[in-house]
């Protein structure tokens, strides 16, 4: 039965592509967008947009752009139609009122993505159309308006239920080890066995999260180090001579690169949920562990230095370590948000500031962005919801005491010397 029912599938899928074929007759995208959204019928809809989504593969991105602001404009929302509909509630609410609302309310782009996704295999396809959206947008404000509807409707079908984790080991499909090669982020993976060695031995993990309509493609990954105490050099940590210790013998889990796969998913959070799967997990796996930190880069730090007029190429490391505890406790953009990214991405996960590092990160990589220097944020899996609820309210930066004390010392240093050169 299950051998017919393949059988039947595949006949099935061959007879519906074929009328994708027979409908292409040049017209543009933008014409097929509008039809697809009018189209009533399931067979005829699935041609329109497998023509729409192999069409604008083919485009360049000039016509890439075209099609978008086309699509924004044409099948933005009506403000009239949505003025009337909304008084028209207020006047009578009834399901029926708010129902004309909702329709009048949402654009019929977002319709035209949601018929494009029916395609089998089209999430990845719009997921990467989203890349190029972003990539080509500049700032335009309609096609802002377009991204929003984007993101508004990847939030639902990226929702956490429907993510898949699963462990990366050295085990696993060559293919799927390419794309951990090809999308790590924060510390290059120079080889076949530099991967290794973050895969093989006993006391490393890694894990990504996937979603079932796109089974091939890591949406963000995590490493993970298991080690005796918390790891304070990202050299030492991936260093090729290391000794390889094993796992029930470690009492803390660093998180040392965590990295983002998909463009197009840009600002659809992941790491958050990710982080605290991954520390639950190991937790039940290895009784052992007590401690869950990351050894993480703070890429802003010296962007920061140099828009302040601090000159830091020659400070010594613990005059750095002070400048990185103050800037992560103090240094703010638009408004009171920390200037960091990472700083705001594990703060806003409900992990605190536990220790700054100077000279933990040599690479030239590292040294560029922060003069070597690098922080453990700590995740208390019994206070991350309440740190995280705190932080979301009041945007205060939860930090040990001796971070605090660090960046106190900074500040009365760069105080006594303005005191100075005055």
């Amino acid at each position: 039965m299950t051998l017919l029912a393949d059988l039947l599938s595949t006949v099935f899928e061959r007879r519906y592509r074929q009328p994708a074929r027979y409908l292409r007759n040049d017209r543009p995208l933008e014409e097929l967008a509008g039809d697809l959204v009018g189209s009533a019928g399931e067979t005829s809809g699935l041609a329109l947009a497998q023509d729409i989504l192999s069409g604008f593969e083919d485009l360049n991105d000039e016509d890439k752009l075209v099609f978008f602001r086309t699509v924004a404009g044409r099948l933005n929302i009506d403000p009239e139609k949505v003025r009337t509909a909304l008084d028209a509630y207020e006047k009578n609410p009834c399901k029926a009122s708010y129902r004309d609302f909702m329709t009048a309310s949402e654009p019929r782009r977002q319709e035209l993505f949601r018929r494009l996704n029916r395609v089998p295999g089209a999430t990845g396809t719009l997921v990467n159309m989203r890349a190029d959206l972003l990539r080509l947008g500049d700032k335009d404000p309609e096609l802002d308006a377009l991204d929003l509807d984007l993101r508004h409707l990847f939030a639902s079908w990226f929702n956490r239920g429907f993510l898949v984790l699963r462990p990366i080991n050295w085990e696993s499909p060559a293919h799927i080890l390419e794309k951990i090669i090809a999308y790590e982020a924060v510390h290059a993976i120079h080889s076949w066995d530099d991967l290794r060695r973050r895969l093989e031995p006993a006391d490393r993990r890694c894990f990504a999260f996937f979603h079932p309509s796109m089974p091939d493609e890591p949406l963000i990954f995590v490493e993970v180090a298991l080690t005796k105490g918390i790891a304070n050099s990202i050299q030492s940590l991936l260093a090729e001579d290391r000794e390889a210790h094993p796992a029930e013998d470690a009492d803390t889990a660093v998180f040392y690169s965590i990295s983002n796969c998909q463009a197009g998913l840009a600002n659809i959070s992941f790491g958050n949920s990710l982080i605290k799967q991954v520390a639950s997990d190991l937790a039940a796996e290895l009784g052992g562990l007590k401690t869950f930190v990351t050894l993480s880069p703070i890429p802003g730090l010296t962007r920061w230095l140099e828009r302040e007029g601090v000159e830091w190429h020659a400070a010594a490391p613990e005059e750095m370590k002070a400048t990185a505890a103050h800037y992560l406790l103090n240094a703010k953009s638009r408004g009171t948000r920390p200037f960091d990214p990472v700083a705001r991405f594990h703060l806003g996960n409900g992990a605190i500031i536990h220790a700054v590092h100077p000279d933990a990160d040599t690479s030239d990589k590292g040294r560029a962005q922060s003069g070597g220097t690098m922080v453990n944020y700590l995740y208390d899996l019994a206070k991350v919801a309440q740190n995280h609820e705190k932080f979301a309210t009041t945007q205060e930066v939860m930090a040990a005491d001796a971070v605090k004390s660090l960046a106190r010392s900074a500040a009365l240093q760069q105080t006594s010397k303005g005191n100075a050169d005055a």
